[in-house]
Order: C-alpha cells, then sequence, then structure tokens
C-alpha cells in the first residue's frame, strides 16, 4: 500500500504541477505579467511550493537504490514536515479560500488535484507507511523555517510586485492589523499541526514496537 501511494501522489502530484503551470503561465501573460515575472506568480504560491516539496518526497523514497534522489527529501524530518505542511494547505484552501472564486475547467481540476488529491494521498502515505516514530519535539522548530519564511517572501515581494499570493496577505487592503491576525492564525495552526504530527509518530512508533526511539530522542 505503501509503494502504491507513493507512486499515486509522485504521478498525480507531477501531472497536477506541470498543469497548473501550463495553464497558469498564459492567464497570467494575458494580465499584464513579462514572462518572468509569470513563472515568479506561480512559484510564489505555498500550494505550488508544497506540492513540489511532496513530489519530491515520493521521488526520493522511490528510488531503486534506496535514498538516493534527493537525500535531503528522504529523511523522516522532512516527510513529518512535508506532511504537516500539506495538511496545512488543504485546511487553509477548504475553510478559508475556497469560497473566494469558482474556477473552472483546467483550473478547477487543478483546485482539487492540488488542495484535496495531493494532500490526501500524501497524508494516507505517511500514516501507513512514512512515519516510524522517530520524530523530535525540536523538529517542530526546523518545520517553521518554511512557513515563516515563506511568509517573510510574500510580504517583501509585495512591496515590489504589488500584489500576494493569498487575499488574507494583502496589506494594502486589509491593513496591517488584519493581515497580523491572519498570519497569527495560520501559524498557530501550523503549530498545533506540527504538535498533533508528532504524538501521531509517537503513536505509530509504538505500535510498530519502537517506543524508545522517536520518545527518547526527543528528550535529547
Amino acid at each position: 500500500m505503501g509503494r502504491f501511494l507513493q507512486t499515486a501522489g509522485l504521478v498525480v502530484g507531477l501531472i497536477a504541477l506541470v498543469l497548473q503551470f501550463a495553464i497558469t503561465l498564459p492567464a497570467s501573460m494575458a494580465a499584464g505579467r513579462g514572462l518572468l515575472g509569470s513563472i515568479v506568480f506561480y512559484f510564489s504560491f505555498f500550494t505550488i511550493l508544497t506540492n513540489i516539496a511532496a513530489v519530491m518526497v515520493h521521488a526520493s523514497l522511490l528510488s531503486p537504490a534506496g535514498y538516493a534522489w534527493f537525500p535531503a527529501f528522504a529523511g523522516q524530518r522532512t516527510r513529518a514536515g512535508v506532511a504537516v505542511a500539506i495538511t496545512l494547505v488543504f485546511i487553509v484552501y477548504a475553510t478559508v479560500l475556497a469560497r473566494l472564486w469558482q474556477p473552472q475547467g483546467l483550473f478547477l481540476l487543478c483546485d482539487v488535484l492540488l488542495h484535496y488529491v495531493t494532500p490526501f494521498i500524501f497524508v494516507a502515505w505517511w500514516l501507513t507507511a512514512g512515519a516510524d516514530g522517530s520524530t523530535r519535539w525540536r523538529d517542530i522548530s526546523w518545520w517553521m523555517i518554511y512557513p515563516l519564511g515563506y511568509l517573510a517572501y510574500a510580504l517583501i515581494r509585495a512591496l515590489f510586485a504589488g500584489e500576494v499570493p493569498y487575499p488574507f496577505l494583502d496589506v494594502a487592503k486589509n491593513g496591517g492589523a488584519s493581515v497580523t491576525v491572519s498570519a497569527l492564525g495560520v501559524t498557530a495552526l501550523f503549530i498545533g499541526l506540527s504538535v498533533l504530527a508528532v504524538l501521531v509518530d509517537h503513536g505509530i512508533g509504538r505500535l510498530r514496537g519502537k517506543p524508545a526511539t522517536g520518545i527518547q530522542s526527543s528528550r535529547q
């Protein structure tokens, strides 16, 4: 089951990312951005970056040589961190962003694949084959670098590009206080998901007969 989910995640993820790129570029250029600006725009979404990370995890673990491809993405710390991030993608989109626009055609297909299907596949894989009880509580501080770094990038880019990838990050429209509240809310959600991921990973480790690895190492 684990290998099937990995393969499905890799294939679906690649198809969705490539298709999204193919339809985003012409639409972005039609909206007035240049080619380079459109490429940067595509890679400025947390959803895209997180799905790329998920694909890299799947690819690294499907290597016949074992951990030979993209070794940085094969480790347990990265696997669990990506599981947290892609769960955040699903929750924020389903509860906040989905109602803000009504995509049609291929845009709708990509939306469903990148916000619902790939998160489900990745988390299902992590729960059944990726988690092993070896995460540490201090891993959460490493996972936090990603959303905080992304937030800083999105806000700094907005100063130069005059646009943000997500409406709740628009300081010019919503005001600094509203954006701060939204950012703190998403950050708190990420931390909560991270704590849950460590607890679940330790629980899975105990079920698989490895109770000491994750728990002891978390206290070091």
